[in-house]
C-alpha cells in the first residue's frame, strides 16, 4: 500500500541529547536508569543528568519555597532558587557546540545577553511541566526530539513562579510550559518522566526496530495504533482466522490495508478529536475512503476533515435532494448532449415527484449523504462558497425487480440488459436489482464518499435478496467505471440509453451482493 509519506520523527542530530532535570526529588527520576532510556544513556544516545534544586539554595534550611504574595493556599517555589539553577545547567557544555566562556560566565547576570542558541549553536529548551501548559502530544515529542538539550524544570507546592518562564523567555530561552492532560499531579517529576520517554525513544538508535515508530499511535497523521494479534490464531474462543483473516493472507499490500483502515476506524470511535485535527495531505485514496466509513471526510481543498453521516433518505430532503440530482446529474453526461436534452431527462427522472415516489416505495433504497456541519470554504479560494450545516452532497438509489400485487414494477427501473443474468439464492431463485443513481457534488469527487455509497447500495442490496445488481454508466465514462470496479463490479455488455431524445451507448456492469457479503 503507497501512501503520503508523513514528516520523519527522526531528529536532525546525530549526538547524544542532553536531558537535564532539576528537581528536589532526584531518587524520583532513578527510574531513567531503566529499560530502553538507561539502556540509551548507557549507549551514550542520551546525555542525562539529574540535579537537586537544593543545591542552589544559600541558607542552612535550603529552602526552595515561601508564601504566595496577595494571599492564597499552598507555598509556591522562589524564583532567585531556579534562576541560579536554571543559569548554570542551561550554560552547560555540549557536544555539538559548547557556549563560550564569557557566555557561561555572564548567564548568571540579569542583564547578560539572551542565552539562547545563536546561530551554528545548539538548540536549548527549558521544559516546564504545568497543568496549565499547553497539551503535550506526539507533535510535541518530535519536535523536542530535535533538541540538543531539554531541561525540566520540575516544579512542586503550587507551582513555580510565574516570573521564572517571563524571564527565560523574554531573554530569547526557548521555553515550553507542558502539560500531560487534564489532571492535577503533586508536582513535576512524574510529567518529566512521560515527556522523556516520550521523546528520547525518537532519537536515532534508542529503540531496536525504527519501524515502530512508524507504525504506532499518534504518529504521522496523528491515528491510533490498529490492534495487535499474535499465536495462538484461537484463544478462547476467539479465532483471528475467522475475525482476521486478511492477516493469515501472507499478502503484505491488504495487510497494510487492513491495519490503516482499523487504525482509522478506532481513532473515529475513541479519538475523534484527532480525526478532526489530521492533516488531510497525508491521507491517501484508501484512507479517504475509510474515513467516509467512519462518519468523516476529507473534502480536497480543506485543511481538516468535517463530519459525514450517511443515512436513508427522509421526506423533508425531498427539495435538497432534488437540487442536488438535478446538480450532479450533467457531470457524468456525454459532451455531445444539450443543456436542453439534460435538462429535459432531469424533469422527468429525477423531479421532487418521482423521489416522492421512490421514498414511499418499499422496494427502492434511497440513501444520502450528509455533511451535518457543512463545509467551509476551501483555503485561499475565490470561487467556492461555504456549503451550510445539513448539506446534502451525495446520494445513491437502489431499485428492486419486484412487481407489486398488480404486477405493476417500481416508478424509474429501467429495463433489465440481456447481459445480466441473475444467479439463484440460496434455496430460491434469485433477485435482480438497478443500481439506477449514485451521484456526489464535485467539490465532494475523489472524497470516498461514492465508494461509501456503493459499498452502503451493495449491502442493502444483500439485505433485500438481490443477487444481480447492475447498473449502466456512459462508455466514455471512464472514471465512474473504475470506481464500479473497485467496488467490485464488473463489465457484463452494453446497452443502449436514451437521454432527452437522445440515443447513449452505455456500459453494463454487475456484482453479486451475496457473493460479496460472504466475502
Amino acid at each position: 500500500m503507497s501512501r503520503p509519506t508523513a514528516p520523519s520523527p527522526v531528529p536532525r542530530a546525530a549526538e547524544p541529547l542532553r536531558l537535564d532535570v532539576v528537581t528536589i526529588f532526584p531518587d524520583y527520576l532513578r527510574v531513567l536508569d531503566l529499560s530502553l532510556i538507561g539502556r540509551a544513556a548507557t549507549d551514550g544516545l542520551l546525555d542525562l543528568h539529574v540535579h537537586d534544586l537544593r543545591d542552589w539554595t544559600h541558607d542552612r534550611h535550603r529552602t526552595v519555597d515561601d508564601t504566595p504574595i496577595g494571599g492564597g493556599a499552598g507555598m509556591v517555589m522562589k524564583p532567585d532558587v531556579w534562576g541560579a539553577a536554571l543559569d548554570d545547567v542551561l550554560s552547560s557544555a555540549l557536544p555539538t557546540g559548547p557556549m563560550d566562556a564569557a557566555a557561561g560566565a555572564d548567564a548568571a547576570s540579569p542583564a547578560a545577553e539572551p542565552i539562547a542558541a545563536r546561530p551554528n549553536e545548539p538548540r536549548r529548551v527549558l521544559v516546564i511541566p504545568t497543568p496549565s501548559g499547553d497539551l503535550f502530544t506526539q507533535r510535541t515529542a518530535e519536535d523536542l526530539a530535535g533538541a540538543d538539550q531539554l531541561v525540566f524544570a520540575c516544579g512542586r507546592y503550587e507551582g513555580i513562579d510565574a516570573r521564572v518562564a517571563e524571564h527565560y523567555a523574554a531573554r530569547g530561552v526557548e521555553v515550553h510550559e507542558a502539560s500531560i492532560g487534564d489532571y492535577v499531579l503533586n508536582g513535576g517529576e512524574a510529567a518529566a518522566l512521560v515527556m522523556i520517554e516520550a521523546i528520547a525513544r525518537l532519537r536515532p538508535g534508542v529503540l531496536g526496530n525504527p519501524e515502530s515508530i512508524v507504525e504506532e499511535s499518534h504518529t504521522g497523521v496523528g491515528l491510533l495504533e490498529y490492534p495487535v494479534y499474535t499465536r495462538p490464531v484461537a484463544w478462547r474462543g476467539r479465532d483471528l482466522a475467522a475475525t482476521q483473516p486478511v492477516l493469515l493472507s501472507g499478502d503484505h499490500a491488504r495487510i497494510a490495508r487492513h491495519r490503516r483502515d482499523q487504525a482509522i476506524a478506532r481513532t473515529a470511535e475513541r479519538r475523534p478529536d484527532l480525526i478532526a485535527r489530521a492533516d488531510p495531505a497525508l491521507l491517501d485514496v484508501g484512507d479517504r475512503v475509510a474515513l467516509t466509513r467512519n462518519g468523516w471526510v476529507a473534502p480536497a481543498g480543506n485543511d481538516r476533515p468535517v463530519p459525514l453521516v450517511i443515512r436513508p433518505a427522509l421526506q423533508a430532503d425531498l427539495d435538497a435532494l432534488a437540487e442536488l440530482a438535478a446538480r450532479t446529474f450533467p457531470d457524468a453526461c456525454p459532451s455531445f448532449l444539450t443543456a436542453e436534452q439534460i435538462a429535459s431527462h432531469i424533469a422527468v427522472n429525477l423531479s421532487p415527484e418521482r423521489l416522492a415516489t421512490w421514498l414511499a416505495d418499499p422496494r427502492v433504497v434511497l440513501t444520502v449523504a450528509e455533511l451535518p456541519d457543512g463545509l467551509p470554504a476551501p483555503s485561499g479560494s475565490t470561487g467556492a462558497t461555504a456549503l451550510p450545516a445539513g448539506a446534502l452532497v451525495g446520494y445513491s438509489a437502489v431499485i428492486a425487480e419486484l412487481p407489486d400485487a398488480d404486477g405493476a414494477l417500481p416508478a424509474g427501473l429501467d429495463p433489465r440488459p440481456r447481459a445480466v443474468s441473475v444467479p439463484p439464492a440460496a434455496g430460491g431463485s434469485g433477485l435482480a436489482a438497478e443500481l439506477s443513481k449514485v451521484y456526489v457534488d464535485a467539490r465532494l469527487r475523489a472524497s470516498g464518499i461514492a465508494s461509501t455509497l456503493l459499498a452502503e447500495a451493495i449491502c442493502d442490496a444483500g439485505t433485500m435478496g438481490v443477487t444481480a445488481l447492475w447498473l449502466g454508466t456512459h462508455a466514455d465514462n471512464r472514471r465512474a467505471q473504475k470506481a464500479y470496479r473497485r467496488a467490485g463490479f464488473r463489465k457484463v455488455g452494453t446497452r443502449v440509453y436514451e437521454v432527452g431524445g437522445n440515443r447513449c451507448r452505455d456500459v453494463v456492469m454487475a456484482v453479486d451482493p451475496q457473493a460479496t457479503r460472504q466475502a
